[in-house]
C-alpha cells in the first residue's frame, strides 16, 4: 500500500490537507489574478462529468440551455435594491473600455436574474407561454476576500436555471422539484454524498428571493459545504422587469419567478467529503477513469494481457486507463493513481500472468484482491458497483455519527466542534439564539421537519434547525 507521506495528514491540518491534494493531485492551480484559478485537465474531466450529470437531470425537468452575456448594465442590477445589497461588496465593475470611460458601467455578472429577467419579459405574452424554463452554463464573477480553489474564487464555473410561472404554488413546485430530482439526486446517486434537504432563514436566503432550499453536506472535519440551492424569487424581479403575462381572464398577471444553481464548489465538495491521507477518492459512477491497468513491469506477455484487459473494459463500458509507463517506478505510478482516487486498480506483471491472476486493487477501503485473470473484466465491473454502494455507506454513516441532537446553544456550539448540530427552531429564535452563534462562526445550516422534509416557511411549529460551522 502506498504511503501516506506526499500529503500533510487530515488530522494534523485539514485545509492544508486539501490544498496538497488540490496540487498534487492535478486538480487545480493558482490563476494570474488573485482568487482566480486554472482548473487542469484531470479536475475538468471531473467537473465535465458532473456538468453531464447534471445537466441530463436539468433537462428531464423540463428547462432548456441557453446563454446570456457576461456583462450586465450597472442599472440592471439598481432597479433590483435587496439584490444590488446582497451582492455589492462582491460586484466586479468595469468602468473604462476600447480606451474611454462607459457612459454606464457594465457589471461582470454575479449571477443573471437580472439580465435574464429583462428577456423573459420580451418573450412571454400569454398564460401559454408558462412555464419558462431556461438553463445557462457558464462562468460568474464574485470578488471573494478569501479564496480557496474551488471552495471560493472569484470566478467560477455554474449553471443557473431561471423559471417563471403563472402562480406561487406552481414556481414553489418548481423549486423544489429541482432540489430533489436534479441536485439532491445527483449529489447522492452520482457523488455518493449524503445531503440534508432544508430551508434558510430568512438571514441567510438569497438576496431578493422569497425562500432558499439548500442541500448541505458534511465534509470530513465536520464543516458544511453548502453544495446547491434552489431560490423561489416571488413577484420580486417580474415586478422590477416588468414580467407579465395575460391570463385565461384576459387579466394582465406578473409572474412568479425561480432561480437555481450548482458550481464548481462540488469538486471542492467531492475531494473533502471521500479524501483521505492518500489523496481522493472518486465515486465510480463520476470517475473519468474508472478503472486503471496498472503493469508491474515490461514484456510482451504482459503488455498483451494488459491489452486483452482494456479491450474487454471498453467493450462493457467501463472508462480505463492503460498505464505502461514502466520507465517510472511502480511505487511511484501507484502513489500518483491513489492521488488522483481512480476506484479500482488492476496491477498486472510477469508473475500475475504466469499465475493467471491479476491484482483487484479498490482505492476506497486500499484493499486487494487476485482474480483470475479470464474473470478480471467482470470483477473491476462488478466491484465498480460495489464501491459506489459502499462510498455512500461510509458517508453516510460518519455525517449520521456527528449529527448530535441539542438542546441548547452551548450544546449546539459543542456539537459544532466536531460536526452538525440538531436543535429546536423555537428554542434556537427565542433570546436571538441564531446572533449568538453566529459570533461564534456558527450558522443555521437550514430548517426542517422533524421528518427531514421541506417546511412551507420558518413558522411551522416543531421545525429542527442543523447549525455547524461551514466553508
Amino acid at each position: 500500500m502506498a504511503k501516506p507521506s506526499v500529503l500533510t495528514p487530515q488530522a494534523d491540518d485539514f485545509p492544508r490537507w486539501y490544498q496538497d491534494v488540490v496540487s498534487k493531485a492535478d486538480l487545480a492551480d493558482n490563476g494570474p489574478v488573485r482568487g482566480t484559478m486554472v482548473i487542469l485537465p484531470y479536475g475538468y474531466s471531473l467537473w465535465e462529468r458532473m456538468q453531464a450529470e447534471v445537466d441530463a437531470r436539468i433537462k428531464a425537468v423540463g428547462a432548456q440551455n441557453c446563454y446570456f452575456p457576461l456583462f450586465i448594465p450597472e442599472g440592471h442590477l439598481k432597479r433590483e435594491a435587496e439584490h444590488v445589497e446582497g451582492f455589492s461588496p462582491e460586484l466586479a465593475v468595469v468602468t473604462h473600455a476600447g480606451g474611454k470611460e462607459l457612459e454606464e458601467p457594465v457589471v461582470v455578472r454575479p449571477t443573471s436574474e437580472t439580465v435574464i429577467g429583462e428577456y423573459m419579459a420580451k418573450r412571454i405574452q400569454s398564460y401559454r407561454d408558462l412555464p419558462l424554463r431556461w438553463n445557462v452554463w457558464g462562468n460568474v464573477v464574485r470578488w471573494e476576500l478569501r479564496p480557496r480553489l474551488f471552495l471560493r474564487t472569484s470566478e467560477f464555473l455554474w449553471q443557473e436555471g431561471h423559471t417563471a410561472h403563472v402562480s406561487q404554488e406552481d414556481a414553489r413546485q418548481y423549486a423544489e422539484r429541482v432540489l430533489h430530482e436534479v441536485y439532491a439526486d445527483f449529489m447522492v446517486e452520482v457523488l455518493a454524498m449524503p445531503v440534508l434537504k432544508g430551508r434558510k432563514t430568512s438571514r441567510e436566503r438569497f438576496p431578493g428571493a422569497i425562500n432558499t432550499l439548500a442541500c448541505e453536506a458534511m465534509m470530513r472535519d465536520g464543516k458544511a459545504l453548502q453544495m446547491g440551492t434552489s431560490h423561489e424569487l416571488g413577484q420580486n424581479f417580474a415586478r422590477a422587469f416588468d414580467i407579465q403575462y395575460l391570463d385565461a381572464a384576459g387579466q394582465q398577471q406578473h409572474c412568479w419567478t425561480t432561480s437555481w444553481g450548482v458550481s464548481t464548489r462540488m469538486v471542492g465538495g467531492l475531494i473533502m467529503c471521500h479524501g483521505d491521507d492518500r489523496g481522493l477518492v472518486v465515486p465510480p459512477r463520476l470517475a473519468s477513469i474508472q478503472v486503471v491497468v496498472v503493469l508491474v513491469k515490461d514484456g510482451p506477455e504482459v503488455r498483451a494481457a494488459a491489452g486483452d484487459l482494456m479491450t474487454g473494459l471498453q467493450a462493457g463500458g467501463v472508462r480505463a486507463e492503460l498505464d505502461d509507463a514502466v520507465e517510472t517506478s511502480f511505487g511511484r505510478r501507484v502513489v500518483d493513481w491513489e492521488l488522483k482516487g481512480v476506484p479500482v486498480r488492476l496491477e498486472i506483471g510477469p508473475r500475475d500472468v504466469e499465475a493467471g491472476t491479476v491484482s483487484l486493487v479498490r482505492r476506497d477501503t486500499g484493499s486487494r484482491q487476485p482474480v483470475p485473470l479470464a474473470s478480471a473484466v467482470v470483477s473491476a465491473a462488478d466491484m465498480l458497483d460495489t464501491v459506489q454502494v459502499d462510498m455512500l455507506t461510509a458517508a453516510t454513516a460518519r455525517r449520521d455519527e456527528n449529527l448530535h441532537d441539542v438542546d441548547t446553544i452551548e450544546d449546539a456550539v459543542g456539537a459544532a466542534a466536531e460536526g452538525f448540530g440538531r436543535m429546536s427552531w423555537s428554542a434556537l429564535r427565542a433570546d436571538d439564539g441564531e446572533t449568538r452563534l453566529r459570533t461564534q462562526g456558527i450558522t443555521v445550516r437550514c430548517l426542517q421537519r422533524p421528518d427531514g422534509s421541506l417546511p412551507f416557511d420558518e413558522d411551522e411549529p416543531d421545525l429542527v434547525a442543523i447549525v455547524s460551522r461551514a466553508y
